[in-house]
């Protein structure tokens, strides 16, 4: 279908960086709380966004041992959740949602977090698909105010053994990361490629549902005809002549000796 892409109301001050890459899950983990409690000394606000349960509570317990005071959304008390997504713009505040929890509902900063910086988006790891990620660094630098977002990848995520492998002949030591342009164009071009993947299967899925839905249309119908009495007489009629026609067809051998 055509697209419209409508402006922003006002322009965007979102410093949107580029993906910070580590070895490891474990690396990727540790670095994502360092950064946290950096920016809740800074005064700002943290809204760390991942993609499962299981995730969030992990980090939740790792923020618990640091002694970092947090809130958890994952879906499951809506309106509790609004209530805490709405104060998730106060300053030193920690935010941990799922992609799903917390949508739709303002994220307001004061005077003192828009000049400390405003909403810090982190994302824990990238999504299969692009617009789910987007969602989330769009959480912050709405109406103009500003912002950052910045994605914690490890090289598990779609099969970058090749840059693992890159790293190792550069010496990298544990905890170091990657961060450029490159390998977050690379990461965008093989969520491209999953997203491509997972059109064509719902394309053929579609294909095969037109045909049994074409196949449903006719018994649907027939069976609304036979309960509300609508053309009762002309399906029996219709049914008589057809069974008529196959006796006909099936003993013509016969006629003819």
């Amino acid at each position: 279908l055509d697209v419209v892409v409508i402006p922003t109301n006002r322009p965007i001050a979102r410093k949107d960086m580029n993906d910070r890459v580590y070895k490891t899950k474990r690396e990727k983990y540790k670095a994502v709380i360092e950064e946290i409690e950096q920016l809740v000394q800074a005064g700002r606000p943290v809204l760390v966004g991942t993609t499962s349960v299981e995730i969030s509570e992990m980090l939740s317990k790792m923020l618990t041992m640091r002694k970092i005071e947090h809130n958890v959304l994952n879906a499951k008390l809506h309106q509790k959740e609004a209530d805490i997504v709405a104060k998730a713009g106060l300053s030193g505040t920690v935010t941990i949602a799922t992609n799903m929890a917390g949508r739709g509902t303002d994220i307001k900063l004061s005077p003192e977090v828009k000049a400390a910086g405003g909403l810090a988006i982190i994302g824990t790891e990238r999504h299969e698909s692009r617009r789910v990620d987007r969602q989330l660094r769009g959480r912050a630098g709405r109406q103009g105010d500003p912002g950052s977002s910045v994605f914690f990848v490890s090289l598990r995520l779609f099969s970058s053994d090749r840059i693992a492998s890159v790293m190792d002949k550069l010496g990298f030591q544990e905890g170091e990361m990657i961060e450029h342009k490159m390998i977050s164009n690379s990461i965008e071009r093989a969520q491209k490629k999953v997203e491509e993947n997972n059109f064509g299967i719902r394309k053929r899925l579609l294909e095969y549902d037109d045909v049994m839905n074409k196949q449903r249309t006719v018994v649907y119908t027939k069976r609304r005809h036979a309960l509300m009495g609508e053309r009762i007489g002309m399906d029996i009629v219709n049914m008589i002549w057809d069974r008529c026609a196959a006796a006909i067809e099936n003993n013509a051998d016969y006629e003819e000796c």
